[in-house]
């Protein structure tokens, strides 16, 4: 008869945070990511290039939980409408304001949430560059309050890596026993009743996929090594990403299909809508690597996600000429980094004020993937489109210098 078990001694699991701030085992981890190898175990966690959600908006979620009335799912750190709240932004009754973390349609954000609050799975899906994965963390991180239980799908993603492993030394030293036993990030939340987070889903082989099956459905996970299983308690839950440009990658399986609510992230609708989030993210990654902010650049922010989203569509924001698109999928995320690319140019190498030139290098390597094919259409672009708009001249020529 199996019974139920939760993994210990090889991989010990954090109690269950108290609060929506960082916890003891938390800042633990913390302290494990900023550790100075010069600095004799000195934690430096200002230094932390890239905090998780959870500790780089803990104020905000600390702020939403304190003020949050509304009925919390078992174990959820907030409330379904403050997890919203959360992602969308807004301005609670004390005040605080609280960032966007998503720029697109409530709708979709609302039913993302209340998915989480089913016993189904969440599948996000999209383009590159929808903001699947930040989506996800910043999800994981409103309810769980942490958003490190996470599996990256790749080609060679195994199947201990959603399952389980072992410590081979104990293992051969004392046989399969629980001390043996390396819990799977999937495992502890399941344990814990957290959320776990599966990024590049139909990157994961189709066998190594199947492993999920029984744990969406039956929210069990057997170690017949042991003769004993895993359930899953109140508040588990998994958050998928997927790119459907890897349709026929490896795809997913009718059954395993059918575990998931899926939830597609468009592109942004309009072009102030892309601006803004490019602005944003740029702000945000700006600050964390210690570059000047960016006011009189605007313009060249809106000059790059005019030109990306005239070739993803394939035409003129003014709908009167039609153009090649390139092979590149030119998503927001490119645009971001074209544009924190030439926003370092211009620290570094100029007088701080984004200019076309600090751009220009950027946007050809986003557009030209295919030496051939691609540079053909950007050349055709830049004499029919760039070349007559009004107020472009310095942008067509600094194009065209790089491009030469």
């Amino acid at each position: 008869m199996p019974v139920s078990v939760e993994p210990t001694s090889a991989q010990p699991m954090p109690a269950e945070p108290a609060s929506v701030g960082p916890t003891p085992a938390e800042a633990a981890s913390v302290g494990r990511a900023s550790v100075d190898p010069n600095r004799s175990g000195a934690v430096a966690g200002a230094e932390v290039l890239r905090p998780h959600a959870e500790n780089a908006f803990a104020a905000e979620l600390a702020a939403l939980a304190a003020q949050d009335d509304r009925p919390r799912p078992t174990r959820w750190k907030l409330s379904p409408w403050a997890v919203a709240t959360y992602l969308l932004g807004g301005t609670l009754p004390d005040g605080t304001v609280i960032t966007p973390k998503y720029v697109g349609p409530r709708r979709i954000v609302e039913v993302a949430v209340t998915t989480l609050a089913t016993d189904r799975a969440l599948l996000l899906l999209g383009v590159p560059g929808t903001a699947k994965t930040w989506v996800s963390e910043h999800l994981a991180a409103a309810v769980s309050g942490d958003s490190t239980l996470l599996v990256q799908g790749t080609a060679g993603t195994p199947e201990e890596a959603i399952r389980y492993g072992w410590n081979y030394a104990r293992l051969l030293a004392h046989g399969p026993s629980r001390d043996a036993l390396v819990p799977s990030p999937v495992m502890r939340a399941m344990a814990e009743g957290m959320t776990a987070r599966v990024e590049e889903l139909t990157r994961i082989p189709a066998d190594v996929q199947d492993t999920l099956i029984t744990i969406l459905s039956e929210k069990t996970l057997p170690i017949p090594e042991l003769g004993q299983e895993v359930q899953a308690v109140r508040g588990f839950n998994v958050i998928a990403t997927a790119n459907d440009r890897d349709r026929g990658v490896n795809d997913l399986s009718s059954a395993l299909r059918r575990r998931f609510n899926t939830v597609v992230l468009p592109l942004p609708e309009t072009a102030e809508a892309e601006v803004e989030i490019v602005s944003r993210r740029v702000d945000q990654i700006g600050r964390s690597l210690d570059l000047p902010s960016a006011p009189d650049g605007i313009d060249e922010i809106r000059r790059v996600v005019t030109v990306f989203r005239e070739l993803r569509d394939g035409l003129t924001s003014d709908g009167r000429t039609k153009v090649k698109s390139p092979s590149g999928t030119l998503s927001t995320a490119e645009a971001i980094s074209v544009v924190t690319n030439g926003l370092a140019l211009a620290a570094h190498f100029g007088d701080g004020v984004l200019r076309p030139g600090d751009v220009a290098a950027g946007i050809l390597g986003a557009v030209v993937r295919d030496p051939a094919a691609d540079r053909v259409i950007w050349q055709e672009y830049l004499e029919t489109v760039v070349r007559e708009r009004e107020g472009w001249k310095d942008f067509y020529r600094a194009c065209r210098e790089v491009s030469a």
